[in-house]
């Protein structure tokens, strides 16, 4: 399959991949093209996740790179995030999806686990036999997790009793397992569990009247004395610091989607910007649109240049926190600017569905959010440059 290059990847940064790379890419685009794209605005309207497109994802490797025990090939993490790219400029929800199975399941699991859970547990998530869920918010504790979880869970010979709330949990009212973060009643220590959702004691209730992320099935979790089994805790997450591990990479794939929710709405801009006729021309040729798409670009460009070396030092194992951070506050700032400018550019055709970019506007509400809010990613960011905490 032959690899084109985005027009909206303007400085070429799809150059650093490598030919086994882009061959993989191009699959994975084309079934977005072919199979996904033709039925997302429809399950957005519906707030409905499309099911089936679940394990031919999986097929194409897309919750399976990062990890030794499931990668096809040797991979960058500069192509791993052109793959969360991909997903996004296509459908945000989408990216979303791939991005709790791939990112905080499997990643929880692959930074966390033990090498039995790994093998028990990788393959099934690879290849979308089974689905995942990352619980970790809560009704009162976002930002503040780190001190403000209040979830427990208490060890009674082998086993441990979870009792609690989560909110906001994705793909969580269909999954298989969800990984619970939680506070240990002994130590005070937060520690992850690998829980069966059909597990007595556990409920998932899903969010409705969402104007973001539609497709994504958020829910609430109540779990009331949960059993899990020792083996199901993740034997290397000892503390809040082992869950910040899997943080910082998901927030630098969350910054890779919000740059291809950006290219969405810009190339759905491009085009209407050639077919619209006003005045006698296309609007294209005007030149406040011109200013627009410009502008658009410019963010687009610039973004994709910090994602790439926020990637390239993962890959060289000098990423730490406060690079993903500054990562996902600048990428998805520049992302709702963007999306504002392309939704602009339509009109009155800019709040219905038909021309996509109404959906990337509303879905970049919740990418500006998640993964870290704007504010929270600033202070990591300025204790970083200043050495003074500013958080309280």
């Amino acid at each position: 399959m032959t690899f084109e290059p985005l027009g909206s990847d303007f400085f070429g940064y799809e150059n650093l991949l490598s030919g086994e790379e882009k061959a993989a890419l191009a699959r994975i685009r084309s079934y977005l093209e072919s199979d996904v794209r033709p039925i997302v605005n429809g399950c957005w309207e519906r707030a409905e996740f499309p099911a089936e497109i679940i394990k031919p994802l999986g097929a194409l490797g897309a919750y399976s790179f990062g990890w030794e025990e499931t990668k096809p090939f040797a991979n960058s993490a500069v192509f791993r995030g052109f793959v969360a790219l991909e997903m996004a400029r296509v459908d945000a929800s989408v990216a979303t999806f791939v991005g709790v199975q791939n990112g905080l399941v499997a990643g929880s699991i692959a930074a966390c686990g033990s090498a039995e859970q790994r093998a028990q547990w990788l393959p099934r998530l690879a290849s979308g036999e089974i689905v995942g869920a990352f619980a970790l918010t809560e009704p009162l504790s976002g930002s503040d997790s780190a001190q403000g979880l209040r979830t427990t869970a208490t060890l009674d010979g082998d086993s441990w009793t979870l009792n609690g709330q989560k909110r906001w949990i994705g793909n969580a009212t269909f999954s298989d397992i969800t990984i619970v973060w939680a506070k240990d009643t002994a130590d005070g220590a937060v520690k992850g569990f690998i829980v069966p959702t059909d597990t007595a004691g556990y409920t998932a209730t899903k969010i409705e009247g969402k104007i973001s992320l539609r497709s994504v099935q958020n829910a609430d979790i109540t779990l009331e004395n949960v059993v899990v089994p020792e083996y199901n805790r993740l034997q290397e997450a000892n503390s809040f610091r082992d869950t910040a591990r899997v943080l910082r990479f998901t927030r630098a794939e969350v910054s890779w989607a919000a740059v291809g929710l950006a290219m969405g709405a810009y190339e759905a801009a491009r085009a209407y910007a050639t077919e619209r006729v006003q005045f006698g021309k296309p609007i294209g040729g005007h030149q406040l649109v011109q200013d627009l798409l410009v502008k658009s670009l410019g963010n687009i460009t610039a973004s994709l240049g910090m994602v790439v070396r926020v990637s390239q030092m993962l890959d060289e194992g000098t990423q730490r926190d406060e690079h993903s951070a500054l990562a996902k506050s600048y990428t998805t700032s520049r992302m709702r600017e963007t999306v504002a400018w392309c939704r602009e550019l339509f009109g009155g055709n800019g709040i219905v569905l038909d021309y996509d970019v109404a959906r990337f506007f509303s879905d970049a509400e919740a990418i500006y959010s998640y993964e870290g809010t704007q504010e929270m990613n600033t202070l990591i960011v300025g204790r970083s440059i200043t050495g003074l905490a500013a958080f309280v």
